[in-house]
């Protein structure tokens, strides 16, 4: 038989092993803060070699290497994510995984359908009235096909357009759901990051206020579900009708209310003389201003009416959503406060907003109606009321209450092979248990007990079954209770 490498052949490989045990040893690479590009260098030595042993002559297949190898000193890329971005280890995902738990779960207790739309959407779905924050906050591009689109900022244009696009063959009322991840590019504080996943609840069909007040209880119940209490969140609840009831007192054009809105949707980020100069700004006199300003103050529902009458849409809408409230079993929670009127454009009855009491973190959710969103898309407008939660503020009032809960890995059973030759049966023993429905981390390769002890505790195992000589020869195993110190023998068909 002929020798595996030819004699030139492996003399042209010295070189490369000598250089392996060199300077391409191991080092340690300082890591830049982006990907440097590669530099590549030849061997010299190699190369010299090769042209040596082909005597000068190209081409040929006398052994020689061609091209000559090359060596890449590759330099470690930053590894954090992006700014404003996260990476969700095991035990990240394990309480992501709970959170999302919940929220579907509560939707499901209320008769919610779960739906999801794109992550890319047209960037025209987006751009609404000019001065919403949320435009200048767009991760947007232009695609290969001279297509405009963006990362979702949030997922109600998504819902609008996808009830446009269903057309007469929904049937109305809608009780939707999702769970998405958005994108926002936005100064990061505590619980307000660049990318959020956010729980939607949405109603369409139903312009009564009880869609609102049904809303506000499924929030109520997940708050509850995870442990916490009237005393450490709270509700603002108000109505855009009474911003404009306002405004038309004062004989402001309807063409300023969406302006007027977002400028309103500031009064707890920036001084109220700021406020003031932009509501001026806009086109608002001195005097709608203080008269606007005066009324947002209000947080009593009773003062509000002896300004603006009990006729008007906006009391009787309220009044009703208190009375409701009471009925679901929530009225503690919840409180009137003029000045919310949140911030996008598209809202136009009542609006809402979870709160920590302590006043510790930003808005924990908000939302509210918005009864003309899909004719801004050329669609027929339906009555509609949602909600948006997001997953990063709720985690920081979890820590911040000491609620956030111990999810370890939990695993019922460990199978391992004591004898090589067996890892095949270890195999059958983990499938067996698998097929009933139970969890089974299966030992890949040889390892001590010792070992094996130490992957059960840090999983939490039930039980350890371990498939020795002895035993399989019998057709049995070993079964290990490992909370109790139980151990029997037991053979494979019937294991449960």
């Amino acid at each position: 038989m002929p020798p595996l490498l030819s004699p030139r052949l492996s003399s042209s490989l010295k070189p490369l092993l000598l250089l392996s045990q060199s300077s391409l040893a191991p080092r340690k690479f300082q890591i830049p803060r982006q990907l440097v590009s590669v530099k590549r260098r030849a061997f010299s030595s190699l190369a010299s070699e090769q042209s040596s042993d082909n005597g000068g002559r190209s081409g040929g297949r006398s052994g020689a290497l061609s091209p000559s190898p090359v060596a890449e000193e590759v330099q470690r890329i930053d590894v954090n994510p992006p700014k404003g971005t996260r990476d969700f280890p095991p035990e990240d995902m394990r309480l992501r995984n709970w959170l999302f738990f919940h929220f579907r779960e509560v939707s499901r207790l209320f008769g919610f359908e779960e739906v999801d739309y794109p992550v890319l959407e047209s960037e025209a779905l987006f751009i609404r009235k000019a001065g919403e924050e949320i435009r200048d906050q767009l991760y947007c591009f232009e695609d290969r096909g001279n297509r405009r689109v963006a990362l979702r900022p949030e997922l109600t244009p998504s819902l609008a357009r996808l009830v446009i696009q269903k057309g007469k063959s929904l049937s109305f009322p809608l009780k939707w759901f999702a769970i998405g991840q958005c994108w926002r590019y936005e100064r990061m504080t505590r619980g307000r990051r660049r990318e959020h996943y956010q729980w939607n609840m949405d109603v369409l069909g139903v312009p009564e206020v009880t869609a609102e007040a049904e809303l506000i209880a499924s929030i109520v119940a997940f708050f509850k579900r995870i442990g916490i209490t009237e005393s450490d969140v709270g509700f603002k609840v108000s109505s855009r009708k009474v911003l404009q009831e306002v405004l038309r007192c004062y004989s402001v054009p309807e063409n300023l209310f969406g302006k007027v809105c977002i400028i309103i949707d500031k009064i707890e980020k920036i001084p109220i003389d700021e406020i003031k100069r932009e509501l001026n700004a806009t086109g608002l006199s001195e005097e709608a201003t203080e008269g606007l300003l005066q009324v947002l103050s209000i947080k009593s529902l009773t003062k509000l009416e002896e300004i603006l009458g009990g006729a008007g849409e906006a009391i009787a809408d309220l009044k009703q959503l208190f009375s409701l409230a009471e009925k679901f079993g929530y009225s503690e929670w919840i409180q009137f406060d003029a000045s919310v009127v949140r911030g996008l454009a598209y809202y136009t009855g009542i609006v809402f907003e979870g709160f920590d009491r302590e006043g510790k973190l930003r808005a924990i959710c908000g939302g509210g109606r918005y009864d003309r969103l899909l004719s801004t898309f050329g669609g027929d407008d339906v009555p509609a009321c949602g909600f948006g939660f997001g997953d990063a503020v709720i985690v920081e009032l979890l820590k911040e209450k000491g609620l956030v809960p111990e999810l370890s890995l939990e695993v019922e059973n460990i199978v391992c092979a004591l004898d090589h030759d067996l890892q095949a049966v270890a195999a059958t023993v983990a499938t067996k248990l698998r097929e009933k429905g139970q969890s089974v981390d299966l030992v890949l390769e040889s390892k001590p007990l010792k070992w094996v002890f130490k992957r059960a505790a840090r999983t939490n195992a039930q039980r350890l079954i371990l498939v020795g000589n002895t035993e399989w020869q019998r057709g049995m195993v070993v079964v290990k209770v490992l909370s109790s110190g139980e151990q029997y023998e037991i053979k494979l068909d019937e294991l449960e």
